[in-house]
């Protein structure tokens, strides 16, 4: 690959152009998903340090090159890899630095939360990074951050005390809520869309939990209204901190010894607390389980900590695997809207597609969701995913995840930007935002981004 001059020679890392005979392998490298998207950036640079990336809005300013970012997480549909234009990968932007005292810690965009988390658990803190370990904080944080523990501290964005961002027009900015605040303000939740380039985030973290302990229930899939019904009645008694979910797939193999192994409906609480003896006492709701002997397995109080939930995760989300994942929002109870989809999971073509239910995925609390533009839109929340690894099976997998979806579309109210198939349809990524949020996130762009620097967000 040839050093270029002028603008491009100013960029201390790989510039990789079209046609360059790396090109294909640095391109597909840029989906952690098995399932590779027919699109092609023209260039794709891949910044050594932060210092590059106003070299590289530069160059593709002068070359008239819309913009799109990537930091290193799953990003299900790969919006970053767009067609016709630059992708500034941020992959290498792996520092960090901790500040016990103030109890915050600033961190690029590539570090992941697997990373994260023992770092700070070694310093009594911690912070609700994703549900898989190898989701980069970038992505993850522009999106809002469904992670561990939002319940009671939100999402992960509310955490986010500040950044140090890059504009259209090459500037370094900080912003927080009190310099740059509507720039902050849409930093918090535009997810992809996002109209800058975001090189550090200052955090605030909380105290490492003392214990983390779950409680599990599977049962036949036949049985998923009487058990969601009875899962959401349970989580009224709950804590903030302790996290539900649903989820319907087939049973893992220490759930059952049947073979084949049967779909279920699983139950799943983890609760974190300062003490075993309160984590335990935050799940006892859910030992009052009418059915219980029902269950094809039960296991209740098991001790955990988060690299064994990282561990579960990656079973659940394997790499080198094919995705296809949508979300939806929705007034509608959980039963109503599991019952529809446990017919798309028990006809389901690969045994690894499941649904996620989340149950109260962010906190009830008012106070941790204003001023960001990460939206709630509705009382229930669902994420079917079609998982599979046979490239001759992606027709029919894609296929099955757009019927599911299509059985409970009429009872949606929304998506969430981070994991929505902004490819299904045009108005994905608009109803991934209250209307007032969506209004402002447009005019924000025509302030910072007048002249289209950055792509906006994906669509079919």
């Amino acid at each position: 690959m040839m050093r270029e001059h002028g603008q491009a020679g100013r960029i201390e890392g790989a510039l990789v152009q079209r046609g360059d005979a790396d090109y294909e392998a640095i391109r597909t490298s840029m989906v952690w998903n098995g399932l590779k998207p027919e699109r092609f950036p023209e260039v794709i640079v891949r910044a050594a340090s932060e210092r590059d990336v106003p070299e590289a809005i530069g160059l593709a300013r002068s070359r008239g090159l819309r913009i799109a970012v990537r930091a290193g997480g799953h990003s299900w549909c790969g919006s970053s890899v767009r067609s016709e234009g630059m992708l500034i990968d941020l992959s290498r932007l792996r520092r960090w630095d901790f500040d016990k005292a103030s109890a915050t810690a600033t961190v690029q965009p590539a570090v992941t939360g697997g990373e994260l988390v023992p770092e700070l658990a070694a310093r009594g803190l911690a912070f609700p990074t994703g549900h898989c370990g190898s989701v980069a904080v970038g992505g993850y944080l522009l999106s809002g951050g469904l992670g561990w523990n939002s319940g009671a501290l939100g999402p992960a964005c509310r955490s986010v005390y500040e950044i140090e961002a890059v504009t259209a027009d090459g500037e370094v900015v900080r912003c927080n809520e009190d310099e740059n605040p509507d720039l902050f303000w849409a930093a918090r939740g535009a997810g992809p869309g996002f109209f800058a380039v975001v090189t550090s985030f200052r955090l605030r973290l909380h105290r490492l939990p003392g214990a983390i302990k779950s409680t599990t229930y599977a049962f036949p899939l036949a049985d998923v209204e009487e058990v969601s019904n009875w899962a959401i009645e349970t989580a009224n008694e709950l804590e903030p901190t302790v996290e539900l979910a649903l989820v319907l797939a087939t049973a893992a193999p220490h759930m059952t010894k049947e073979r084949p192994r049967p779909k279920a409906i699983v139950v799943g609480a983890t609760a974190f607390a300062d003490s075993s003896q309160q984590a335990v006492q935050a799940l006892r709701p859910l030992r009052n389980c009418p059915f219980a002997d029902r269950s094809l397995f039960r296991e209740a109080d098991e001790p955990a900590s988060l690299d064994a939930l990282y561990d579960a995760s990656g079973s659940i989300w394997p790499g080198q695997h094919r995705f296809a994942a949508d979300t939806l929002w929705s007034q509608a109870d959980f039963g109503t809207l599991l019952s529809k989809l446990s017919d798309a999971v028990e006809s389901a073509p690969s045994d690894k597609s499941l649904v996620l239910a989340p149950v109260s995925p962010v906190s009830h609390d008012e106070d941790l969701l204003r001023d960001m533009a990460f939206s709630v839109l509705g009382e229930s929340y669902v994420v079917p995913y079609a998982v599979w690894d046979d490239p001759s099976e992606d027709e029919v997998n894609v296929r099955w995840l757009r019927e599911a979806m299509s059985a409970v579309e009429p009872f949606g109210t929304g998506h969430y930007i981070a994991e929505a198939d902004l490819t299904a349809s045009p108005s994905r990524a608009e109803r991934s935002f209250t209307p007032s949020d969506w209004q402002r996130l447009q005019t924000l762009r025509a302030q910072y981004d007048p002249e289209g620097v950055f792509h906006s967000y994906l669509t079919p």
